[in-house]
Parts: structure tokens; sequence; C-alpha cells
């Protein structure tokens, strides 16, 4: 890991809070994800299982995690299992965690080599009456392939078939969207990464350079500053490229008179940033440009004074909608007309802001959250990103800040980082 050592209490008062949604007697098992073959012998780079992460700071292939609350040996109620290093492996793909550095990383005492455990867990399953198994339930998820997660779930009731099984996801995605004040430590430094190379890129862009060339910039900022890398990649949208909202070729020129979109966000410590700015190439908006920034400036700000815990996702939606619909028509995109015959299921604004407005972000950049019908929970991070996007002008623009939900108040938490259009044409000078 390039990142600093994290504090363990992050992981150990993650573990806690799980713990209390169990049923007694109970057992939970997690599994780190697979190691996937790309081509011939080469692997895609491993990206740890995130419920694992943030149960335990573990970003190692092959490993697992053993809760059992109710053990009647108190030692083996936390149990981490890693794999055995191995010197051959090492020579070949670097150090292994030994078992005093996974109990450093995860505030976890007792560590299990994973050629060891099934006697072990044959003994504790056989204590316990309720299994806790995990599986990816995120609403976004495209398909099921047969990952190690689903593979386990089958052989375990196989194995074990008059248990009474039950769902880990469901729990996670509850505790998972509510941040911890040490979760917000390490979100916030991934934000201050990103700062710093949003402010680089501002002395940087100017016509002539090219997409490419900016998302360099980006990549040598984010790893001199210890970021595992991108939390996701990168675009640099120039011109109307700018409305496709996950263009990745990064390949064209930017030239003078365009205006430049650019979502990137660092990864750090296993959690992410997730910024997008919008700039003029040539350092100056034109005035045109500039309204129509504005107008997205104003929905932004809308939309963080209108977010709040209690709300859903979809009210909050719903009343974007409106606020969209009388900034569009202020700006000359709709007509009054537009606005009186829309289609409720489609409504007039959506021909230029057709995205949500918010994700949850965490360890998962599209993190897990409650449905659009459930209340934001009271410690949330959202992302708040309206966007403008006009094709007969060749312009999109978008503006985004990670913002902590409380009812304290929220916290903006890239509250430092320029999105007023004066300062960002000064910045560029």
């Amino acid at each position: 890991m390039k990142y600093l050592p994290l504090n363990p209490k992050l992981f150990a008062e993650n573990r806690k809070r799980f713990l209390k949604e169990l049923l007694p007697n109970s057992i939970a098992v997690f599994n780190s994800n697979d190691e996937v073959t790309s081509n011939g012998d080469a692997l895609y780079a491993f990206k740890q299982n995130a419920d694992l992460y943030w149960l335990t700071g573990i970003e190692q292939e092959d490993t697992m995690l053993v809760l059992y609350p109710d053990n009647p040996d108190p030692k083996h109620r936390e149990v981490l299992v890693l794999i055995r290093p191995n010197e051959l492996k090492e020579k070949w793909d670097g150090h292994r965690l030994t078992a005093e550095e996974g109990r450093q990383i995860s505030g976890i005492e007792k560590i299990v080599w994973l050629d060891d455990l099934e006697p072990l867990l044959q003994r504790w399953m056989n204590e316990a009456e309720n299994v806790y198994l995990n599986t990816n339930e995120n609403d976004r998820k495209g398909n099921t392939p047969p990952t190690r997660d689903y593979r386990y779930a089958k052989e375990r009731r196989k194995k074990y078939p008059l248990h009474q099984y039950h769902r880990a996801a469901p729990i996670l995605k509850r505790l998972r969207s509510v941040k911890t004040k040490y979760e917000i430590e390490v979100m916030q430094t991934a934000i201050d990464i990103t700062e710093k190379t949003f402010r680089r890129l501002l002395k940087f862009i100017k016509p002539g350079v090219w997409e490419y060339e900016i998302h360099a910039e980006i990549i040598h900022e984010f790893l001199r500053n210890r970021s595992g890398g991108e939390a996701y990649g990168s675009i640099i949208a120039s011109g109307d490229r700018a409305r496709t909202l996950h263009y990745v070729f990064n390949n064209q020129q930017c030239k003078d008179g365009e205006v430049i979109l650019m979502d990137f966000g660092a990864e750090y410590g296993g959690y992410n940033a997730d910024l997008t700015r919008s700039v003029p190439v040539s350092g100056k908006f034109s005035k045109r440009q500039k309204e129509v920034y504005n107008a997205c400036l104003h929905l932004h700000k809308f939309a963080k004074a209108l977010l709040k815990p209690g709300l859903t996702i979809q009210q909050y939606h719903d009343q974007m909608g409106v606020e969209a619909g009388k900034v569009f028509v202020k700006i000359g995109l709709l007509t009054q007309a537009d606005i009186k015959n829309q289609d409720p299921e489609n409504q007039a604004y959506r021909k230029y802001m057709y995205h949500g407005i918010s994700h949850h972000l965490g360890v998962d950049v599209h993190d897990l959250g409650p449905s659009f019908f459930r209340p934001i929970p009271d410690g949330a991070v959202l992302t708040v990103e309206p966007g403008i996007y006009i094709e007969e002008e060749q312009l999109g623009i978008r503006i985004e800040n990670n913002v902590w939900i409380k009812k304290s108040g929220n916290v903006d938490l890239m509250k430092n980082i320029p999105f007023e259009a004066d300062e960002i044409e000064q910045l560029m000078k």
C-alpha cells in the first residue's frame, strides 16, 4: 500500500456496529474477491471485496473474516484468516502479510492461516445456530458471475444444510451508508489530494493541450501524494464530448473557446473522492458559458441546501426537477409551455439534465445505501452533481462536491475546492 497506516479503530468500530445486528449464537463469514485472469497467465489488478475491507482493512487476496461473538472460546470470537507467507510466491509477487502486520492493520488479535481454517470452522459451525453469508446486493450490479461469495454460500449450505442462513448484505447496506468519524478522516485525505490535483490542473490547462495530458497530470499528482490511484476512470471531456456522461477515451485536443468537464477523484486508504469541475480551456468563460455555468452552480447550491436526513432520494430528485425546470426556463432552454405540457414520467428538464443528482460515496464510488424510497440516514456521504448538457451548443457542464449529511448541519467535504466562475478564471490566469 502507498498510503500511511490507518487507525485500526476505523475497522474495529465497523465490526462492532455489524455485530450488534446479529441474532444470538450467530457466525458470520466473509471472503475476499477472486483473482481474475485477463489473458494468458496475466491477472487483472486485484481489488478487495468492499465489505471485507470495510470490516478489516486488509487488501490482500485469499483473506477471510470469521465473526462469532458467542463463541465459547473467547479468543476465537474475531478471527482474521490470511494466506500463509510463502517464500517462492514472495519471490514472484512480493511480500505477504505476517500475522503481526494483520493485527496492526485490522485490530484483530487472532490470526489463523487459511490452510488451518477448515477444522476450526467445522467446530464453530457445529456450535452456531445462525450463519450470515455475504453476497453483492448493490442495486446497480449488472450481472451475477459465480464469484467466491456465491460459490462459498453454495458449499456451506451443502455441507451444513440444517443451519439457519441469513444475508449479511442488508445489514452492511444500512451500516456502510452511515460514515463514522474515522471514515470521514480518510475520505477527507482522498478529497484533499483531489483538491491539490485540481489546483494543479488550473495552471496546466490551455488551448492545444490534449485530454490525455490532463489525465497524466491527474495520475501524477495522485501518486505523489500517496494515493492508490484513481477512484474510477477519470473523465476528461472538452467541448461536445462533455455531454457523454462516462466519456473515458480522453484522446482529443482541447480547443480555445471550449469548456472542459473533468470528473475525477483520488482513492486513499480504500476510500474514494468524486469531484467534477467544468472550466474554460482558454481560462475565461464566454458570456453564455458563464450563464449556463452559474445556472448549474445555482442548482448545486440548491441541492446542498435541500439534502437532509429523513428525505428520500426520490423526494429530493422530485424537488430538484421542479427547480431545474425553473432554471432552464430562465436561461432559455425551456418555455413555460414546455413545463405545463410535460410528461410527468419524463419531465422536460431531463432533455438537458439526464442523470441522477446524487449517489452514496465511500469504499465504493457508488457506495451502498438505502433505496430511492427510503430515508437518507444521518451520517451518509452523498455526491451533489447537477449537470446541464446542451447538444445544440456543444456544451456540457457539471459541478460535483461530496457532502456529509448531518442532522446538526451538512458538511461539504469539498468546500475548499474552487467552484465559483470568477475564482476559477482568476486561478487560471
